[in-house]
């Protein structure tokens, strides 16, 4: 079994990886591909199906493992999910499509590599800012090389920046927020690998849910930057989609140390961090999952 500093080198070695790929198949591409819609409607562009075949390629021989990536069709991923216990690659080569094709320089490269569909090292890659967010398990989260979080959160809810993505939250909870925002202000930057990390590093702090089990986002294994979280790797502070009462009650507690969470694929790196009371939180300490 590895030891922590050894996956610590993996995780570097594998931001190595990310950069030069990232560099080659998705920059020279950027403002220049052309929108495609898959079956469901979601977006994707020849940057993305290039570089997954990149990464299907080099990440196996890099460690061992089959590559589930976001651009496979429905029943490939399940199968491959399904299959890979004792090692699986987990990719979205553009999180953001959107925003990639439209010239937003807000979309990442998201990668976990997991052993018995359990995280084990992760990057999270912008490549226009060239911010590379990576963590292993039990080595802790960093950005470019500097351990996270990069600021102090918030210590009351009042005083928060949340990131709210309308279309991945109920109706309900999505009136209630706009109409009784429990929090100082909101941001949505259409990445929502980006998003995870930017509470991570402080930059955001809060991210409200229809769940902890699920933090509003689509239960899917193919897609690294939104699968379904486990209500014990959600480090940071979820609305659970009972607003009302419960968030005016938000705005009365005290603060309180919690712990924030970056996205790092299919699972989570935790930072410490501070956040107001209110929703449930995780048990686990920094650089655990």
């Amino acid at each position: 079994m590895p030891t922590a500093a050894q996956r610590l080198a993996h995780a570097r070695a594998l931001e190595s990886l990310v950069r030069d790929i990232a560099r080659d198949e998705i920059l020279p591409r950027y403002l220049k591909s052309a929108r495609n819609r898959k079956p469901d409607g979601s977006l994707f562009t020849e940057a993305d199906l290039a570089s997954q075949r990149c990464f299907s390629e080099a990440l196996p021989k890099f460690l061992a493992g089959e590559v589930l990536g976001e651009e496979m069709t429905a029943t490939e991923q399940a199968h491959l999910w399904n299959e890979g216990g004792r090692g699986l690659w987990c990719i979205d080569p553009i999180d953001g499509t959107t925003n990639f094709a439209n010239g937003i320089p807000l979309f990442a490269v998201s990668i976990a590599y997991l052993i018995d569909h359990e995280p084990v090292l992760g990057v999270v890659y912008n490549p226009i800012t060239d911010e590379s967010f990576y963590a292993a398990r039990g080595a802790g989260a960093f950005l470019n090389g500097t351990e996270l979080p990069l600021r102090e959160g918030a210590s009351s809810l009042r005083d928060a920046v949340a990131g709210v993505d309308f279309k991945r939250i109920s109706h309900h909870l999505g009136d209630e927020l706009a109409v009784r925002p429990p929090y100082y202000s909101q941001r949505n930057f259409g990445s929502s690998a980006l998003e995870w990390c930017f509470v991570a590093a402080g930059r955001l702090d809060v991210l409200p849910a229809r769940r902890p089990d699920a933090v509003g986002l689509r239960r899917r294994p193919a897609d690294p930057g939104r699968s379904g979280w486990r209500g014990r790797s959600a480090g940071r502070r979820l609305a659970d989609g009972r607003p009302g009462a419960e968030a005016r009650r938000h705005r009365r507690r005290q603060s309180q140390p919690v712990h924030r969470m970056v996205c790092m694929g299919e699972g989570a790196i935790l930072s410490n961090g501070r956040l107001a009371r209110g929703a449930r939180l995780s048990s686990k300490r920094r650089g655990q999952i």
